[in-house]
């Protein structure tokens, strides 16, 4: 299950840049092509929140869709199934655009400072 390693990183991060302060919510961006089960990432996400600054928060999974531009006929295409291919032409040989980011693309955090939680203490 990777989702657990991905979990523990998002926390990681999400703790790091809290800074003392409390986590209310962490936004994610993941793309199609990463696989990962939202379920299984908010079951572990809240397993290794225990204890950080980012117990309780909420984990805001934005699914992004994989997308390519065929190389043949230059088309972008928005992908949604194997194999990968151009919907213009049917081409597999394609440069992807979209599909396998995983970052953290924000924190919204309680101002207020927390004493003992986080990162590590």
């Amino acid at each position: 299950m990777h989702e657990l390693s991905i979990a523990e990183a998002i926390v990681r991060i999400a703790d790091a840049h809290a800074a003392g302060r409390r986590v209310m919510c962490v936004e994610v961006a993941i793309g199609h092509l990463r696989q990962v089960v939202p379920s299984a990432l908010e079951f572990a996400f809240e397993l290794v929140a225990v204890g950080t600054a980012v117990e309780g928060a909420e984990l805001d999974v934005v699914t992004v869709p994989a997308e390519g531009r065929c190389r043949a006929c230059a088309t972008v295409t928005v992908l949604d199934g194997f194999p990968l291919h151009c919907a213009a032409c049917g081409g597999l040989d394609l440069q992807l655009l979209r599909g396998e980011e995983l970052r953290v693309e924000s924190l919204e955090l309680d101002e207020t400072t927390m004493e003992g939680v986080g990162s590590g203490d």
